[in-house]
């Protein structure tokens, strides 16, 4: 008989929204979305599937427990009280890997991690009938959540971010995580007939996650997942289903028209070997342009980028004419949508216009703003197709 368990997604904040969608599209029902997380039902397979399929999750946790603290003994007895035995084998390496509180009694990262390794240590003593734990066999990391004194256990079960797709070796200054944009594509009308360039590629990555999608390339067929080892709760042929799951799925015969531009040479060429990595090099036209070049004789096409929003790339005396040769740009192109994630406050005023749309959203630990500007391009009829 089938264990189900809850698991539990992070993200991106203001990205709930298109991690639920993808979830339910894998076939798993949520549970519970709140800020930064989605939370949902499934079995060993979904944890696979989860971690080999979702584009926009940061990790995927095997949710353990959940208890109220507000004192260091309740913290210690409620973690006590988790049947641990039944996740972590006697052998197992545990520990508390990253504990978060917001407007919560108790706040102490260190402390946190202190007291629930305790805590877990005598709850599997009689458990294993040993008072010395050896931990020299898998890793079995937690991730704690408190919110309003609601203490939320997660075991991880990715081991490495999900951002890391094992393709992007080689990165730009300030590059935006894969999960990021995989997220802000999904947000836009965008299909893989349509055209795309990202005027300011970087390392490649709206282009790269863009491929890959119009590919139906799952994000985690070229990685390892830490729960890969678990074999006291996944066993090995799970993991090797998803992953012929994921490549059944891939599909090369669609073409595609991505662009990527970038002024500076070495990053077109570090963008090039990303887009090797991954496999779609054959689908991404990369080159070295300024975005006062930037011009296209199709409709109907679609601008998805991040350019320098003064933080950490550029001067913000230089930020002014950049912005407004966007607006110059994006206005010389026929009927297209530009889609601009930055958090350059006047960004609107320099592009010359208004944007039809904008979304909050937090890129790391800066506050960025989502700017659609144009309108969504109509449906192709069949004949066009």
């Amino acid at each position: 008989m089938k264990k189900y368990f809850e698991l539990i997604a992070p993200c991106h904040f203001g990205m709930e929204a298109v991690l639920k969608k993808e979830i339910i599209d894998l076939g798993y029902e949520i549970s519970l979305v709140e800020d930064g997380r989605v939370t949902f039902l499934g079995d060993d397979e979904a944890i696979c599937r989860a971690n080999v399929f979702l584009r926009t999750a940061e990790r995927v946790l095997l949710k353990v427990g959940s208890f109220r603290a507000e004192t260091f003994e309740e913290l210690f007895q409620g973690t006590k009280a988790i049947a641990w035995e039944e996740f972590i084998p006697e052998d197992g390496k545990f520990w508390v890997a990253k504990a978060s509180s917001i407007k919560s009694k108790l706040f102490s990262p260190s402390d946190i991690q202190r007291i629930m390794k305790k805590a877990m240590v005598e709850r599997m003593k009689p458990a294993y009938g040993i008072s010395q734990f050896p931990e020299t066999g898998s890793s079995y990391p937690l991730r704690v959540f408190l919110y309003k004194d609601q203490v939320t256990v997660g075991i991880d079960t990715s081991g490495d971010s999900l951002h890391k797709r094992g393709y992007r070796t080689l990165t730009s200054k300030a590059p935006i995580t894969e999960t990021l944009a995989a997220a802000l594509i999904m947000l836009t009308p965008w299909k893989p007939d349509r055209i795309l360039v990202d005027p300011f590629c970087g390392s490649g990555t709206f282009p790269i996650e863009a491929a890959m999608m119009a590919a139906n390339m799952a994000p985690g067929m070229n990685r390892e997942f830490l729960a890969e080892k678990w074999d006291n709760i996944i066993k090995k042929k799970v993991w090797y289903d998803a992953l012929d799951e994921a490549n059944d799925l891939v599909d090369l015969s669609c073409e595609t028209d991505i662009q990527g531009y970038d002024l500076d040479p070495d990053m077109v060429k570090i963008a090039r070997q990303n887009a090797a990595l991954a496999g779609v090099d054959e689908r991404i036209h990369f080159q070295q342009r300024d975005v006062k070049d930037l011009s296209h004789n199709k409709k109907y096409g679609f601008l998805i980028t991040n350019p320098p929003y003064g933080e950490r790339l550029e001067e913000k005396s230089a930020l002014p004419q950049l912005y407004k040769t966007i607006g110059e740009r994006f206005a010389a192109l026929d009927d297209w949508s530009a889609y601009i994630i930055t958090s350059y406050e006047e960004a609107e005023k320099y592009m010359g216009r208004k944007a039809d749309k904008n979304r909050k959203i937090y890129n790391g630990m800066i506050k960025t703003y989502y700017y659609f500007l144009g309108k969504k391009p109509p449906k192709k009829t069949q004949k066009q197709k």
